[in-house]
């Protein structure tokens, strides 16, 4: 039966605290912290890092499949799930699709993968959902919603959440909505939304899978719903479907320390979940958006066997608080600050790179066949690709080599005060990767004082130029967080 074969997670290492919003503006506050995705990052890199953290050793050559689902897409006109693939070092005979414009997308892809499966369109999915967000300034959304991203892997070998029903439903109600030129989530009257929406939309979804599948709500371990904002509502929700407290995923975690994270937010629950199922657990899965879908999972044996995640209790647990408000002015690009007095970066090549793609979304290098040495060429940044081998000058004969997983240590670096960039000073360090080679690359989520010679660094996907609406990503190098 095709099911849940492995997962992930992410939040951002920055989070602030809501007091600060207050702080800005005045008015009311909601306790607790959100979640800030820095300035480099967006849904596509969150994504990506969800499903670093889903594959942990695994081969991501092996998927035939991924799903993007979001509704803060980079572009408005551009498939993102192909540039995630790349970056996740993914075959080309793969499938892979969008899903956007609905807070059930995580959910709506979740279903479509699973249907991909039992179909044998594919055999294995991933399926990575990601949310950016921005309510308007002032406003209580500024507050309550957060950044973050969730991925699984759909498959049928090695489950370890068998996925033994969907349920669905389509309903029409403008609760919250984006138009193409709107910046800022847009909302309607709050009463009206639970009322009319969320409440008896989820009634109907979750009485629905019960009937459907004759199980009752005491027969379910956990029911993970997500609740857009109101922790009230959600558990009187659940109450009223004859769910114990004991029984729910509770809210109250992702909206003190995180936030609402839009399509994702469901999918982040059920990693909360999943962290701590045990075999033969029955899991109620729901997301709503215009409708809801719900699933019915069996938690098997093989929960035991899969490898630890740092997934949401190793990102909880790891932060860097933000002391300033504006910050995030500057970093989601609302303020208008004074230019770095240099030449401006030129425009984006993107014939180089197209070109070069392997090198700068794979993060592909070369290893001499003679000798073993490791080089890395800097992509479309270089004057020209690997040729000789800088330890034995052998001609052409190299295998490529991937730098994206590879872990290494600080040998220098510089930290630029007058370099043009949105949280100054610029960190750039020169990496040793333990398994040989040697590079320069940005540094990103560091604390510029605490850089230094020998300190341990791992690689993260991240954006580093925006130009007449183009993304460039690339790789930089971040300080390492986790043990594994």
């Amino acid at each position: 039966m095709a099911g849940i074969t492995s997962f992930g997670a992410y939040i951002p290492w920055h989070r602030i605290n809501r007091e600060l919003f207050s702080g800005a503006w005045g008015g009311f506050n909601a306790p607790g912290e959100r979640s800030v995705a820095y300035y480099d990052e967006d849904s596509l890199t969150m994504a990506v890092e969800a499903a670093i953290d889903c594959l942990g050793d695994e081969d991501a050559g092996k998927l035939d499949g991924l799903f993007f689902a979001s509704t803060t897409s980079p572009y408005r006109e551009k498939q993102c799930s192909p540039i995630m693939a790349m970056a996740l070092d993914m075959r080309r005979d793969i499938r892979t699709a969008d899903f956007n414009t609905s807070l059930r997308s995580g959910s709506i892809a979740m279903a479509q993968a699973v249907d991909t499966v039992k179909a044998g369109s594919a055999g294995r999915v991933m399926v990575a959902m990601a949310d950016m967000r921005m309510g308007g300034l002032s406003g209580f959304n500024e507050q309550l919603i957060g950044d973050g991203g969730a991925a699984f892997i759909i498959g049928n070998d090695n489950v370890i959440a068998e996925i033994e029903e969907i349920y669905s439903i389509s309903d029409e109600l403008t609760g919250t909505w984006r138009s193409q030129n709107d910046v800022y989530v847009c909302s309607w009257e709050d009463r009206m939304i639970q009322d009319e929406g969320y409440t008896p939309v989820l009634t109907e979804a979750i009485s629905g899978i019960l009937k459907k599948t004759g199980l009752e709500a005491k027969d379910i371990t956990k029911a993970v719903v997500d609740n857009p904002g109101d922790p009230r509502g959600h558990s009187k929700l659940l109450a009223d479907l004859g769910f114990t407290p004991e029984q729910i995923q509770e809210p109250i975690t992702m909206f003190m320390n995180v936030g609402f994270c839009g399509c994702a937010h469901a999918p982040m629950m059920l990693v909360s979940c999943l962290e701590t199922a045990k075999p033969g657990d029955k899991i109620l899965f729901a997301g709503s958006g215009a409708g809801a879908d719900v699933m019915i999972m069996q938690v098997t044996d093989n929960i035991e066997k899969l490898p630890k995640k740092r997934g949401m209790s190793q990102h909880l647990a790891v932060k860097q608080p933000l002391e300033r408000y504006n910050a995030i002015l500057q970093w989601r690009d609302l303020v208008q600050i004074e230019a770095a007095r240099r030449p401006e970066k030129q425009h984006n090549k993107i014939s180089a790179i197209w070109r070069e793609r392997k090198s700068i979304l794979s993060l592909y290098g070369k290893k001499c066949n003679k000798c073993g040495c490791i080089q890395y060429d800097n992509g479309a940044n270089s004057t020209g690709p690997i040729r000789i081998c800088a330890e034995c000058q052998s001609l052409d004969d190299f295998e490529d080599y991937r730098f994206a997983d590879k872990q290494g240590e600080v040998f220098s670096f510089t930290n630029d005060q007058l370099a043009p960039t949105i949280d100054p000073p610029s960190s750039v360090v020169l990496i040793d990767f333990k398994e040989g080679g040697r590079a320069f690359f940005d540094l990103t989520d560091r604390v510029a004082e605490d850089v230094k010679i020998g300190m341990g660094v791992e690689m993260t996907f991240r954006k580093i130029h925006f130009d007449r609406g183009y993304v460039n990503y690339f790789w930089k190098a971040r300080p390492v967080r986790f043990d594994n």
